[in-house]
């Protein structure tokens, strides 16, 4: 394999890539838009080929990831969302967008991301699974309370939980049974690389604009979700660690910790708000890929 090649399917190199061509022309977001939930999909059923079926014949071992992800995912992230934003936002129309971020699962991007980042693959599924289930009755509270009803599709976190969870795991199921996974072996790094570098593309494409038109709105909102990525995740790496907990745990509470389901957010707010009301969910989701590379590129280097 020549150095060209090898460059072309490093996961690190393409993700900067696609970072820097959102942001320099976003033009053909536009066009790769339809393609992300597909994508999305794709990467969701090569990463779920890897773990084992046998997970699922102790119920009883699967309650105790799901409630880590609740409380890493609702409990730290969305508490440390909920109160920042309350305590540093004034405009009413971002604070609602921080609010909407805290009543959505975490981004199921977790799951093929512990796999790339040699994580704990059991935690990063049960545990978004659990979430996801939890935010049927977690989403409809945090909306009467703080939104006053206004937000709450439990429908469609269901469809999203079935599109890129369920319906990708079965055919992960499907492939093993039909023996596909050792000739997808090969293309599987490479599939799942350009996958993420397609929706990595797409989502800072779609919201270039944002980026150069309204800057110092941003600051507040930039602060917030630098303390729920970088910061935070720096805090719960150090306490796993002073607890002894392995790193291939860590690596996965750290994602569950720091990654919530901004894409969900930013589409909530977008058809029941307002286009300022999807500007936290945007900005997360800036640093959110920033702190993805930044763990990729480390791992890759360790």
């Amino acid at each position: 394999m020549t150095g060209f090649s090898r460059l072309i399917r490093n996961r690190d190199f393409l993700m900067i890539m696609a970072l820097l061509l959102g942001l320099l022309w976003g033009q053909g977001a536009k066009w790769t838009e339809k393609t992300v939930l597909p994508a999305l999909g794709l990467v969701m059923t090569l990463a779920t080929m890897g773990i084992s079926g046998s997970i699922f014949l102790s119920p009883g071992k699967l309650v105790r990831p799901a409630l880590w992800g609740i409380a890493l995912n609702y409990g730290i992230l969305g508490g440390l969302i909920l109160g920042l934003s309350g305590l540093l936002i004034a405009d009413g129309e971002l604070r609602d967008g921080f609010v909407i971020m805290t009543a959505v699962p975490p981004a199921v991007a977790v799951i093929p991301f512990s796999v790339i980042l040699s994580g704990n693959q059991t935690l990063a599924l049960i545990g978004t699974i659990g979430c996801y289930l939890a935010a049927l009755g977690i989403t409809p509270l945090i909306a009467y309370f703080f939104l006053g009803g206004a937000f709450g599709n439990p429908v469609k976190i269901v469809t999203i939980m079935a599109e890129l969870i369920l319906a990708p795991l079965a055919l992960s199921r499907l492939l093993i049974w039909a023996g596909w996974v050792k000739k997808l072996e090969p293309w599987r790094g490479t599939l799942t690389n350009w996958s993420f570098f397609l929706i990595v593309y797409t989502i800072i494409g779609l919201n270039r604009q944002l980026f150069f038109d309204r800057p110092g709105a941003l600051i507040l909102p930039a602060a917030i979700a630098l303390a729920s990525t970088f910061l935070l995740g720096w805090v719960i790496e150090t306490i796993g660690r002073l607890r002894g907990a392995d790193s291939q745990t860590i690596t996965t509470m750290v994602l569950l910790g720091t990654q919530k389901n901004t894409g969900l957010a930013a589409g909530l707010a977008l058809s029941l708000f307002s286009g300022k009301t999807a500007v936290p969910a945007t900005i997360t989701t800036m640093f959110m890929l920033v702190y993805m590379i930044r763990l990729s590129i480390r791992q890759h280097s360790s």
